[in-house]
């Protein structure tokens, strides 16, 4: 199936084919021909599968059919995206600006973490689709910075995250604030208890499309972790970037001191690195994530905020010095390689303390990942493996 096959006009098939796209996702051929029908939608798809064009390809020929009929009035938007994170909000407002080249629609990215004036500045003619962070969105409407009567179309994306980082009294006021005549989308990793309370706040009968359960990840991610002792974590990724010749590499760590402390120790080797986390500045982070995106920085280091927020055409590799918790969280860190079908790898770190979250990510997994040795690194106190699943070790 080709992405003309859905439906969508020629100035969007235009721009996929300057992106270099040509057959859609399986989100895609499922979720798209819903959306440009006009039903509400709820779905559940991991990252890395194209959910991002699945919502924004027909809300942008949506609004294109209804250029001549809908007049944009001063703070106004047509459209409105939410995402759980400030990287998460721009990788989508950059997706929108792709896709819509050939397009008179205008958008907008707004976040925390950077001055408002200039955000209020872009919303005073108003704005056909407006990506936002929940706070930031609510901080510009208790300003009267932009007003929601003229809203078509809601987006939820990352549903689950945004419960996971408590957003929910936000979602809430927001959605009490929009007008009950729109269309809405709610798109997560998984469909919980949790996230169909949600949508019924959103909705009241939705299309439903599942594309992956949260027990499976892409079958291209290599996944396999090497046993360490946690003191020399730093040194056995040290010596991995240098035997086996690393290239572009994104490393997760679980707090923001620990990812300081770990460029540091790289750099002490003689290995530069960057890192992105909660206590730097947005403009900082943009800067870093732009030069590794452009392959000047080689080796990023990042707290989960990064997780659903880094889109990296074939990104080879993911490394968690630090396992997650929870659990799902290891499927979108792992899921930022071995995107669109391409092939990745995922290597994780695990100490004798990671042992409940190892249990926890197999367990989600539905079955064991695969354990490797490196040589010089043999630990001191053992992981201990599953009867129930178990693996032998591979030496490498």
């Amino acid at each position: 199936m080709s992405f003309s096959q859905l439906g969508l006009n020629d100035p969007i098939l235009k721009a996929l084919a300057d992106v270099g796209y040509s057959q859609p996702t399986e989100i895609q051929k499922q979720a798209i021909p819903i959306i440009l029908s006009g039903r509400d939608l709820m779905a559940a798809a991991q990252t890395g599968t194209g959910k991002t064009a699945s919502f924004v390809l027909p809300l942008l020929q949506k609004l294109d059919a209804q250029a001549g009929f809908s007049e944009l009035r001063g703070r106004s938007i047509r459209a409105l995206i939410l995402t759980p994170t400030r990287e998460l909000a721009v990788q989508v407002e950059a997706n929108i600006v792709e896709y819509a080249k050939y397009l008179d629609i205008s958008s907008l990215a707004v976040y925390g973490g950077v001055d408002s004036e200039a955000q209020k500045d872009r919303l005073m003619d108003g704005v056909d689709i407006l990506v936002a962070t929940p706070g930031r969105l609510l901080d510009l409407a208790y300003q009267r910075a932009l007003f929601f009567s003229d809203l078509e179309f809601l987006v939820l994306d990352e549903a689950d995250r945004m419960l996971d980082m408590g957003f929910i009294d936000d979602l809430n006021k927001i959605i009490d604030r929009l007008p009950s005549d729109r269309q809405s989308l709610l798109f997560s990793a998984t469909l919980t208890d949790d996230i169909r309370h949600l949508a019924d706040t959103v909705y009241d009968d939705a299309a439903e499309i599942s594309i992956a359960t949260n027990k499976k990840t892409a079958p291209k991610i290599k996944q396999w972790l090497i046993t360490v002792d946690k003191d020399r974590k730093s040194a056995l990724l040290s010596h991995l970037i240098n035997e086996q010749q690393w290239n572009q590499t994104l490393v997760f760590v679980e707090k923001k001191h620990s990812a300081a402390k770990l460029v540091e120790q790289l750099g002490k080797r003689g290995i530069l690195a960057d890192s992105i986390h909660s206590g730097r500045s947005q403009a900082v982070r943009e800067q870093i994530l732009a030069d590794f995106k452009a392959g000047k920085l080689r080796f990023l280091i990042a707290t989960g905020i990064a997780a659903r927020g880094i889109d990296i055409d074939d990104l080879s590799r993911v490394v968690n010095y630090d396992l997650p918790y929870p659990s799902e969280e290891y499927i979108h860190r792992i899921g930022r390689t071995g995107r669109a079908g391409a092939k990745g790898e995922a290597i994780s770190l695990v100490s004798k303390d990671d042992f409940k979250n190892l249990c926890a990510i197999e367990s989600l997994l539905g079955h064991i990942i695969e354990r490797k040795e490196v040589e010089g690194f043999a630990v001191k106190k053992a992981v201990p493996i599953s009867i129930l699943n178990y693996l032998p070790k591979r030496r490498v």
